[in-house]
């Protein structure tokens, strides 16, 4: 048990032992109770993240899958060691470090998982016609599966309506566990969790488990000052994700800003070149951010027309890998959908027969021109009709 003295920190750069205020942060999201949302007739399943984890983390031992330890991580982890970072924490998402040697253990999680979820079915219930499959269409968001060279996971999101969802990843290896250093907490629960477990007493200041919180950045110290000071940085950014781009804007929307103006444009560069090398086509880019939409601003509706703002400003300074008429595309898709978020919260009329169309500026200046002008025609998303995959080199 720990004192909360802050003298016991771990001699690891990337370690840190949670404080006492941190531990009440992490206990009171560990015991919260999560709605797991049902489809159709399905009953709202009442879940406390602490009881789920217990549940599946036993059954993968009781059949032979090694949990090398259970982590909070994400935008969680980050609130937890800073609570008015301005991130806040939508996702709940737990890791589950595991073997998985090959697709049987795979499908085996898969399957605990799903069986676990009959245990937090309300009483009267009847289970016993209920399958796997029903299972899953009625309580899962989605599920992802990756096996290859350097990476072996798999990812099953309960469904939450409010956009909380409990995000159970199974990880047997995971090249890149992070996008940037905001995010690249994970606390680790094992002591928490058996403290759970077998102390009859409550926990208080000078009797509580020490948890080890890590950061996957390699730097503890530095990517906690980050989240202090709301500083945009990453490692090897070549690495990242598409997806890394849509959270790129998000950081700067809650103001997060890169160290400098020079890190800034480098790093626009690369999170725009595979933004787009994952995303070629002008029909994925438009699933990608309305997934993204949908995802991460339930109940921030009020923000999204910024962060499309924003993204388009950012796609428009550092896209250089492009045809011009695809950048076109990307940005008239960009705003197309801010013209819809408008219209949703009623700021200017129904959009249902809008098309927006991208000029380029004129070579003289002119206080009264606008990238963009708007035409009452059919389709909606015009754009849309021709998707070009035509790439210049970077040089």
């Amino acid at each position: 048990m720990a004192e909360d003295d802050g003298g016991c920190a771990p001699k690891s750069s990337n370690l840190s032992v949670l404080s006492w205020e941190q531990v009440q942060r992490l206990d009171g999201i560990l015991t919260d109770t999560i709605p797991i949302h049902g489809r159709g007739n399905f009953p709202t399943l009442q879940v406390k993240p602490r009881q789920i984890v217990r549940v599946v983390r036993s059954r993968m031992e009781e059949s032979r899958v090694r949990v090398r330890d259970v982590r909070l991580n994400g935008s969680a982890a980050s609130h937890v060691l800073h609570g008015d970072s301005g991130l806040g924490y939508k996702d709940l998402d737990l890791i589950f470090c595991a073997e998985l040697k090959g697709e049987a253990e795979f499908q085996l999680v898969k399957d605990i998982v799903l069986d676990c979820l009959l245990d937090f079915l309300p009483e009267g219930v009847n289970k016993e016609k209920i399958t796997p499959l029903t299972l899953k269409e009625a309580y899962v968001q989605k599920m992802v599966k990756v096996c290859n060279d350097s990476d072996r996971w798999s990812l099953i999101s309960l469904s939450n309506n409010r956009g909380k969802n409990v995000e159970l990843k199974f990880v047997d290896s995971l090249r890149r566990q992070f996008e940037f250093s905001v995010d690249s907490f994970q606390i680790k629960l094992d002591s928490l969790l058996l403290f759970y477990e077998c102390s009859e007493n409550p926990m208080a200041k000078s009797f509580h488990p020490t948890i080890i919180a890590e950061s996957v950045y390699g730097d503890f110290p530095a990517a906690l000052d980050h989240l202090h000071h709301k500083t945009i940085c990453t490692r090897n950014p070549e690495e990242i994700r598409g997806g890394g781009l849509l959270k790129y804007c998000h950081l700067l929307v809650r103001g997060f800003r890169a160290a400098s103006e020079t890190e800034m444009k480098s790093l626009q560069r690369y999170m725009c070149s595979r933004f787009f090398i994952d995303f070629s086509d002008i029909s994925e880019q438009q699933r990608k951010l309305e997934s993204y939409l949908q995802n991460h601003f339930v109940g921030l509706e009020e923000r999204k027309y910024d962060y499309l703002m924003t993204l388009h400003g950012v796609v428009n300074e550092s896209t250089v890998c492009l045809m011009g008429h695809e950048r076109r595309q990307t940005l008239g898709l960009i705003t197309m959908l801010a013209v819809r978020v408008l219209a949703e919260q009623n700021v200017i009329p129904n959009v249902a027969n809008v098309t927006c169309y991208y000029q380029p500026a004129p070579y003289v200046a002119d206080g009264n021109f606008s990238n963009y002008y708007i035409a009452q025609v059919q389709p909606v998303f015009a754009f849309q009709r021709h998707a070009y995959s035509t790439w210049l080199p970077c040089n």
